[in-house]
Formats: C-alpha cells, sequence, structure tokens
C-alpha cells in the first residue's frame, strides 16, 4: 500500500491545520500569564462539547484502533463489551464520582487521594500511575500508531514512531489541556468519519457494493464472530468469560479507566461546573456505544479479506489498503488524528502528575511560570521514554490490546477499592488503603501463577472481593484517621442530575439491552 500525491496532500493539510488550531486556541490574552490551572486543567473553562469529545479523544487511539480491530480479527464482536459496558460505567461516573471530586475542587487523583488518606498513599500511587501511563500507555500507542503508519506508507516503522511522538509532543506542549481539549471535537469528528468510511468499504466489498448485504452476508459466514462468548469450550473463553463481562470483572477495568484514571478524568476536572461536566459525560456515553462500529467491525470483515495475517493487529491497517485515493488520506489522517490526540492526552497528563504531585508538593513556592515549565519537561522526557522503550515493551505481543487490559488488571482492583471506600466511607483510612494498593497487586500475581486458567477478567473480580476485605479489615483493625486529617467533604454534595441527562442515561441503557439482546 501506498499513499498517492493526494492522500499525502490531505495528511499534511490536517497535519499543519490542527497543529495551528491547537495553538490558536490554547492562545493567551496580551498581558496574561500562563498559570498551572491555565495548563493544567484549561482554565476550569471546558464546555460539555470539548469534555465528551476529548473523552473520548484521549481513550480511542492506536491500542483501540488497531487493537481492538485485531481483536475482532481472533474473536469477534465480543471485544465490543468494553465499549458498550464503557457507557454505562459513563453513567456511574457523571451520576456518583464527579459531584465528589467537583465539589472538592480536585484537579488530580494522586491529590485526592492525600486529602483522603494521606501523603504515603498518594505517593505510591502517583509512582504507579507514572510508571503506567509512560510504559504501558504511551508507548502501546506509539507502538501500534507506528505499525499502521509503516503499513500505509512504507516508512520505516523506527522513523514513524519518532515522529508521531514528536509530533503529539509539540501539539500540546505550549496550550497544556486547552489545546488538547478545545481540537478534540475536531479530531473525534474525523476518526469517526473516517472509521465509518472504513467500515462502509470494506462491508461493501463483502456485500458487492451493499453495506447492508456485505453485513448480512459476514454475520451468515461467520456467526461465531457476532456472538458473545459464554462457553468454556471457546479458545477465546479466557479473554472474555461469559456472564464475567456484565456482572464481573470488567465492571471493575471500566470503573478504574473512566472513573479514576487521571489522562480521562482530567477534561470533567476542567469543566466549567458540575452540569457542564455531566453533559459531556453523556455525550461520551453515546459515542461509546458507536465506536464498535468504528474500531471492531473492519476487524471482523478482514477474516473474510484478508483470512490469512500473519498477525491480528495487521486487520485495520490491510482493510486501509481498500481504500480509493482520496479516502485512503482522508482515513489515515483519522487514524493519525486518534494516534496524536489520545498521546498528546496522556503526555499532558503525566506533566499534570509529576508537576503536582511531585515538584510543587516539594516546592510549594515555586512561581506559576515555573510549574508550567517544569511540566513542559515532564512532557518531554516521558515521550523520550516511550520511544526507546517502545519496542522492548511490546515488539513481541499478537494482540496488545488484550496485553494492556490484563497487565492493568494487576493494579486496577486495588484502585477501585480504594477511591469507591474513600468516596463513600469515612471509616476507611490510608493504613487499610495501603493494604489494598500493594495486595491487590501480590494477590494478581499469586493467582496468576497459581490459577493459570482462570480468566483475568474474573481474576480482577476476585482480587477486587478480597482487597475489599483487606481494605475493610486493616480500617477496622487500626485507628480512625485522625480528626481534621480527612480533607474531602461528601456530606453537603448534591447528587441530583438534569432531567436531560436521565433522559439521556435512559437512553444508553435501552440502547445496551437491546445490543445485548440482538448479539447475546
Amino acid at each position: 500500500m501506498k499513499l498517492a500525491t493526494l492522500d499525502v496532500v490531505i495528511v499534511l493539510v490536517y497535519l499543519a491545520g490542527i497543529f495551528t488550531l491547537a495553538q490558536w486556541v490554547s492562545r493567551e490574552k496580551a498581558g496574561h500569564q500562563k498559570s498551572a490551572t491555565d495548563y493544567f486543567l484549561a482554565s476550569k473553562s471546558l464546555p460539555w462539547w470539548a469534555i465528551g469529545a476529548s473523552l473520548i479523544a484521549a481513550n480511542i487511539s492506536a491500542e483501540q484502533i488497531i487493537g481492538m480491530s485485531g481483536s475482532g480479527y481472533a474473536l469477534g464482536l465480543a471485544i465490543a463489551s468494553y465499549e458498550w459496558m464503557a457507557a454505562a460505567t459513563l453513567l456511574i461516573v457523571g451520576k456518583f464520582f464527579l459531584p465528589i471530586f467537583l465539589r472538592n475542587r480536585i484537579y488530580t487523583m494522586p491529590q485526592f487521594l492525600e486529602e483522603r488518606y494521606g501523603t504515603r498513599i498518594r505517593t505510591l500511587m502517583a509512582v504507579f500511575w507514572l510508571g503506567l501511563y509512560v510504559f504501558v500507555n504511551l508507548t502501546s500507542i506509539l507502538w501500534l500508531g507506528s505499525i499502521a503508519v509503516t503499513q500505509v506508507t512504507g516508512m520505516d516503522q523506527t522513523l514513524a514512531l519518532v515522529l508521531l511522538g514528536v509530533f503529539a509532543l509539540a501539539y500540546q506542549l505550549y496550550g497544556g489541556l486547552k489545546a488538547v481539549a478545545l481540537t478534540d471535537i475536531v479530531q473525534v469528528t474525523l476518526l469517526v468519519m473516517g472509521g465509518l468510511l472504513v467500515t462502509g468499504i470494506t462491508l461493501s466489498h463483502i456485500g458487492d457494493g451493499s453495506v447492508a448485504g456485505g453485513f448480512s452476508r459476514l454475520w451468515a459466514e461467520h456467526p461465531g464472530h457476532f456472538e458473545m462468548i459464554l462457553s468454556k469450550d471457546n479458545p477465546f473463553y479466557k479473554d472474555l468469560p461469559g456472564i464475567s463481562v456484565l456482572i464481573g470483572g470488567m465492571w471493575i477495568m471500566n470503573i478504574s479507566y473512566w472513573g479514576f484514571n487521571q489522562y480521562i478524568i482530567q477534561r470533567a476536572l476542567a469543566a466549567k461546573d458540575l452540569r457542564e461536566a455531566q453533559k459531556g459525560v453523556v455525550f461520551a456515553a453515546f459515542l461509546k456505544l458507536l465506536m464498535p462500529l468504528v474500531v471492531v467491525v473492519p476487524g471482523i470483515a478482514a477474516v473474510m479479506l484478508a483470512p490469512d495475517l500473519a498477525k491480528p493487529d495487521q486487520a485495520y491497517p490491510t482493510m486501509m489498503s481498500l481504500l480509493p485515493g482520496g479516502i485512503l488520506g482522508l482515513v489515515f489522517a483519522a487514524l493519525v488524528a486518534a494516534i496524536v490526540a489520545s498521546l498528546a492526552s496522556k503526555i499532558n497528563s503525566v506533566a499534570t502528575i509529576f508537576t503536582l504531585d511531585f515538584y510543587a508538593k516539594s516546592r510549594p513556592q515555586a512561581e506559576q511560570a515555573r510549574l508550567v515549565r517544569v511540566g513542559r519537561i515532564a512532557a518531554t522526557v516521558s515521550v523520550l521514554l516511550a520511544i526507546l522503550t517502545a519496542r522492548p515493551l511490546l515488539g513481541s505481543f499478537d494482540q496488545a490490546f488484550q496485553y494492556i487490559q490484563e497487565y492493568t488488571g494487576f493494579f486496577t482492583p486495588g484502585i477501585v477499592v480504594i477511591f469507591v471506600l474513600g468516596l463513600f466511607w469515612k471509616r476507611a483510612n490510608e493504613a487499610g488503603a495501603l493494604a489494598a494498593a500493594i495486595g491487590s497487586f501480590v494477590l494478581s500475581i499469586v493467582l496468576k501463577l497459581a490459577w493459570p486458567s482462570l480468566p483475568f477478567i474474573d481474576r480482577v473480580g476476585l482480587v477486587f472481593l478480597l482487597a475489599l476485605a483487606l481494605a475493610v479489615g486493616v480500617s477496622l483493625a487500626t485507628r480512625p484517621q485522625r480528626a481534621g486529617s480527612d480533607l474531602i467533604r461528601t456530606d453537603d454534595v448534591d447528587y441530583s442530575t438534569s432531567a436531560g441527562f436521565n433522559i439521556a442515561a435512559f437512553g444508553v441503557i435501552a440502547i445496551l439491552a437491546a445490543l445485548y439482546a440482538l448479539f447475546w
């Protein structure tokens, strides 16, 4: 596959346009010096459409487009449960978590942990998140993104990896979160349009010009790829173990990701107010329902159109090779948009945590301009580390999306325990939180070694229950927190939601019920 001149022009125009737009929307008024709040929280002024679009742009990147298409090729539509269950999770985040975070003026997740529990748990989790974002998230996006760029353009993969990292860094380095969030509506529009074009064209190839006919034929000839995984005899049962998808560990994975993950929740924390944040979250929930059509169906189509791929993660780039000139450039620009937007989000969150949770804590008198400068340095270092370690960490995996889910699953049960108890049970203390954090990792390792046949989603659910019992037991067996050390107020939090939110939430749940009734 090779880009034609028109395709190259389209991609270059996109790159120049989105870079210019990012700098323009994040400009400051004459005489105004950019503060830490401006840089890391977009001046606390994001509107709902920017929040919703940015949540999706931060989430949907190479590991979703390339990785989930690869999983669609290997195991089918069942992988879409990650997207569909995320839509329901976002409603919980908007209804129950955001009111507490915004009431207490939270700007980072480690900050919440310190104000609720103490400094040790804040430091432990801040170190964990920095490591996760740099060595799992950034590396996976760069690696999978470079695979796509290489297959489409023929460019050397190492060069593609470096160029993606450098462009994403430059894209957000000046403006911070505002540069990312206020341009993400463009990125998401391009992503959805491009993804739907790939889906439509691949299905039309199968259906001899008919998209609907192609979908019907694909479903008829490969019905197993359109079913949820229920039987333990299914070779992919270990990846998506049946009913656990609905009532088990996948809830823990999603609640951790959408509720307590800095680079995701940071958009909602930067809202103008709670109602605006909730509107943005429900907008994102509807977009999540659409994502399997964009990122999973092309992978399933590749089962018919390219049945002999060496690796499942080659499915999406291979489907792009079917696109005509001009359309290929647009779709490739959409793919680059997704990669750049997600990279920029994670880079900004690394800078936010390092600056506000480490540097600013050790130098409370530091000037605002210095904090912004430190954030930019942290962002640059994080990209360099990710570029250097992407190939050694991810070069040997066939389905990178599943790798990411499984290994983050070592920590997510403890994260959910810590935050849920911190939000809703005042007797929880730092000793209990530390026990849950450490216990989650240790228990996950022990269960993986002692019970290797246990599906990782089931392991996540089991470890959550064990870590919850451990946190409650240790909290009750140790002294309550010292009076005045818990700075998180929940007594006056208003959990009511607007009529619009309630109607939209009902719509999301109704669509989910229909989807599972159809494909279960």
